[in-house]
């Protein structure tokens, strides 16, 4: 396995794990990978992929800089955005490479702090949070009314 960031050729694959991860979007995706390659979009600000031995995506995440979020201390935080790991390639160390190079990419931006978040209800998430080092800092919920 190795990790690396993102290239125009892992397109689909990184469309498909995004579909894996969130599929209430379905749709999206597919446009919001071809946004990121051509420098539409202001996040992700990085992506970085796992591939396996016959260079086939089995996870990424997607990294973004926030002046901001819960329980941290700075005004430049590293902040996982999207976190996913192909289900047959899970509890093999993928998230952990993964994990690694994300804070490698972080101290690179100048960041002290690292955040992430999760459903509440995804304790598969937070389960693999808590056991790569990161504490829990609180609870949210979110709410939207149309107007």
């Amino acid at each position: 396995m190795i990790v690396r960031p993102v290239t125009p050729k892992d397109a689909s694959a990184w469309a498909d794990l995004r579909r894996a991860l969130w599929p209430g979007q379905v749709s999206e995706h597919a446009a919001e990978v071809a946004a990121f390659f051509e420098g539409q979009v202001r996040e992700p600000l990085a992506v970085l992929v796992a591939a396996d031995e016959a260079d086939r995506l089995i996870g990424f995440a997607e990294l973004s800089i926030r002046a901001y979020a819960e329980g941290c201390h700075s005004d430049r935080v590293a902040y996982l955005e999207g976190w996913y790991v192909a289900p047959a390639a899970r509890r093999r160390g993928v998230g952990r490479a993964l994990l690694a190079a994300v804070e490698a990419w972080g101290r690179s931006q100048g960041c002290a702090e690292l955040a992430s978040d999760t459903e509440l209800a995804n304790d598969a998430s937070a389960a693999a949070h808590t056991a790569l080092g990161f504490n829990e800092v609180g609870r949210v919920r979110c709410f939207r009314k149309d107007l």
